[in-house]
């Protein structure tokens, strides 16, 4: 069943990131005294008292503002609004309110939704009698909280969960959704792919470097499969990480490819692959994630007979330590090779969970050792006994030898080159641990 949604809303500082990474648990929402930090609309799942909802973040709204970036956020938060099952419209308590609380309690009304007003910033035990002016916006529940000191929470979860009326039964945990990373230099159209394959334009998208900062998390399905969508801000190199905002977002992208299955590489064709792209294809790559190389904006490429086959052959050799990741060249502009992509991403996921029987396994070893006999040093050969599979996502292997130490690293090269001929494991690396028989 699908998980109600619930979006905070508010105007800017008022505290709604800080609110959102209190009750999620974690800090993924960038909190920083700047207006407008918060763009794009942030999702994560809230579990209280054995039951879950998806909290929603979003931009701080200035009515007034004209300026292109607010539209955008306003036009986010619009769509945020319109999939609410309930909305947390966050106050400042110190301030008490303000002009802008007003208009958008007037937006607010347009969407006849149920909504809780919940006052922030009250740090101290004294409650100003002026809090009650919040009730003059026409909204009947009213909750006095402390995001920061995480005063007052638990009576917020426990109101929330009230008026979303959920059902214990219905509402269960989903472990088998996939989670994908999106990654890549600044403008190498993740936001647009996220929007494309939602067909929603949850993803700000303009042609302004940087313009994500959270990873954001999407929900999506496909071919009945459940998948999480995380779109990440582009990874820069670090003379050019200006300021505390920038080097946060930096962190979410290294901490979405950490939590994450697969990692979905956007190259730009029309630049090619850049020395920061290694890089980050390298921290993907060394945390053992299903990788797939897409290769964005195809239709700005002139074309001639060999262009596509010249293209991979110098991702091949720059990214020379990821053979086994798929190239998809494509255009998200034109849609052409989407369908491509999607039959690989589903590929490489059922591949990151591909297990090989013992018997089978150990048949591939034998054969492997019949075509090219082991080391030897020093008059003493490796033997190998026998080799087993003990994780999936990522693939791990055991491999039981006599001395490890007799082991080449060319040999195990070989050893992982024959598995991946018998079972292709495309996308997908895998580590093979080396131990001897003693060993646990």
């Amino acid at each position: 069943m699908q998980k109600k949604i619930v979006t905070l809303i508010g105007r800017t500082n008022v505290g709604k990131s800080t609110l959102f990474n209190k009750l999620i648990g974690k800090r993924k929402a960038i909190t920083e005294d700047i207006p407008g930090v918060t763009r794009d609309r942030v999702y994560d799942k809230v579990e209280w008292q054995g039951k879950e909802f998806i909290l929603s973040d979003t931009g701080g709204l200035d009515i007034s503002n004209k300026e292109m970036m607010n539209n955008e956020i306003k036009n986010q938060v619009s769509k945020s609004l319109t999939e609410a099952s309930l909305i947390l419209f966050v106050v400042d308590a110190k301030e008490g309110l303000n002009p802008q609380d007003e208009e958008i309690a007037n937006v607010i009304r347009k969407y006849k939704k149920p909504v809780i007003i919940v006052a922030n910033k009250v740090d101290n035990n004294q409650i100003s009698p002026d809090i009650y002016d919040f009730y003059q916006m026409g909204f009947d529940s009213l909750m006095i909280i402390s995001a920061e000191q995480s005063k007052g929470l638990g009576d917020l979860l426990d109101k929330i969960v009230e008026k979303l009326n959920l059902d214990l039964d219905e509402e269960k945990p989903d472990d088998d959704q996939t989670r994908i990373a999106i990654i890549g230099k600044p403008n190498a159209g993740k936001s647009s792919l996220v929007n494309l394959l939602l067909k929603d334009e949850r993803m700000i998208v303009t042609d302004i470097a940087g313009t994500t900062r959270d990873s954001v998390d999407s929900y999506w399905k496909y071919n009945d499969k459940d998948y999480i969508l995380v779109d990440t801000a582009g990874l820069r190199k670090k003379n050019k990480i200006k300021d505390s905002l920038e080097y946060y977002s930096v962190q979410r992208t290294l901490d979405a490819v950490d939590s994450s299955d697969v990692c979905l590489f956007l190259i730009d064709a029309t630049v090619g692959v850049s020395e920061q792209d290694t890089k980050i294809a390298g921290y993907a790559h060394n945390n053992k994630k299903a990788i797939i190389i897409a290769v964005n904006k195809r239709d700005l490429v002139e074309k001639n007979t060999n262009t596509m086959m010249e293209m991979e052959k110098k991702i091949r050799n720059t990214l020379a330590f990821i053979p086994y990741a798929p190239i998809v060249f494509m255009s998200v502009k034109t849609s052409r090779g989407i369908s491509s992509l999607l039959e690989t991403i589903e590929i490489v996921d059922n591949n990151y969970s591909q297990r090989i029987k013992t018997g089978v396994l150990n048949d591939i070893i034998t054969d492997a050792i019949l075509q090219n006999s082991p080391p030897t040093d020093k008059g003493k050969r490796l033997k190998i006994f026998y080799m087993t599979q003990v994780s999936v996502r990522p693939p791990i292997f055991n491999l039981y030898v006599n001395t490890k130490e007799l082991m080449h690293f060319s040999y195990l090269r070989y050893i992982e080159n024959q598995i991946r001929e018998n079972y292709k494991f495309v996308g997908v690396p895998f580590t093979i641990n080396v131990k001897s028989r003693s060993e646990k």
